[in-house]
């Protein structure tokens, strides 16, 4: 009995494929790059790129979208330690790898941006998946801010994902 032309074909190639291989030389596998934080923070302008209409949005309703003018207006009159107690409610990521830590240093960090409510979007902004962002944020995320002490100090009502976006 004599084999399809196709089956032949296959093999003979299957053959000569396996015989180059094994003539080329041997490569060094390549050094695997270092893992990038899942921690390293963005500015908002990073998710203006997929998300412009929730951008937009953002700047022109939340007023966290402006939260660091409040700590330059008050600046002068602070001392350092009221101002990092400033900074960690009104910047990102105050005090985390990859966050706010001057505005020299991370000027995309000052304000309250995207990832105090959604987290760190380096990750996300590299894969695009739905499972490297917080989509909804949780109510810790909110608290971390707007405790009972800070509403009555600076006489505020919070209002969950008033104005976000």
């Amino acid at each position: 009995m004599k084999k399809p032309a196709f089956v032949v074909t296959f093999a003979a190639a299957l053959l000569l494929a396996a015989s180059a291989a094994a003539a080329q030389p041997k490569k060094k596998p390549a050094k695997a790059a270092a893992p990038e934080s899942p921690k390293a923070y963005l500015g908002s302008h990073s998710c203006r790129k997929c998300h412009a209409d929730y951008y937009e949005s953002f700047l022109k309703n939340a007023k966290k979208a402006q939260s660091f003018a409040a700590v330059e207006k008050m600046n002068k009159r602070l001392t350092p330690k009221e101002l990092d107690g400033c900074y960690s409610c009104h910047t990102t990521g105050y005090g985390k790898p990859g966050g706010f830590e001057s505005l020299e240093k991370t000027p995309d960090l000052a304000h309250t941006g995207c990832a105090v409510c959604h987290g760190p979007g380096s990750r996300h902004a590299r894969s695009t998946s739905k499972a490297d962002i917080q989509r909804l944020p949780e109510l810790a995320a909110c608290e971390a801010c707007h405790v009972a002490s800070r509403i009555k100090a600076f006489n505020y009502r919070p209002v969950l994902r008033a104005g976000a976006h």
